[in-house]
């Protein structure tokens, strides 16, 4: 794993980890073009887990989690992100699949941040 996606990830993780109460376990990042595409496992707090034990919990879980995300990105990107990267973030495209304790984040940067930075 190189050096920028090994800190890309820490980013990631420190906020949700500061946001919800817990990090995701594993991040798995790769760098296409200008996005940075985010898989993560291993989210959920002990408390979503117990929400999401009914359908409607588990909306609630998902709902909650990919607006605060998303709310959060709109507002200001993460400390750091946009200078580890070179580029402005554009957009956060973010989804969860709760039962399955997976979430996807595609953030899009203003131009492309896939380069040999060695």
């Amino acid at each position: 794993m190189s050096k920028m996606v090994h800190e890309f990830n820490d980013i990631i993780r420190k906020l949700r980890k500061d946001l919800f109460g817990k990090g995701p376990e594993r991040i798995h990042t790769v760098f296409v073009e200008n996005m940075a595409i985010s898989t993560l496992y291993g989210n959920l707090t002990p408390t979503e887990k117990f929400i999401a034990s009914s359908p409607e919990g588990t909306d609630m879980v998902h709902v909650a989690r990919t607006k605060m995300i998303q709310n959060l990105y709109s507002v200001k990107p993460p400390e750091g992100l946009e200078e580890l990267v070179g580029a402005k973030l554009v957009h956060l495209f973010s989804d969860m699949k709760v039962e399955e304790d997976i979430a996807v984040s595609v953030f899009v940067f203003d131009k492309n941040i896939a380069v040999d930075r060695g």
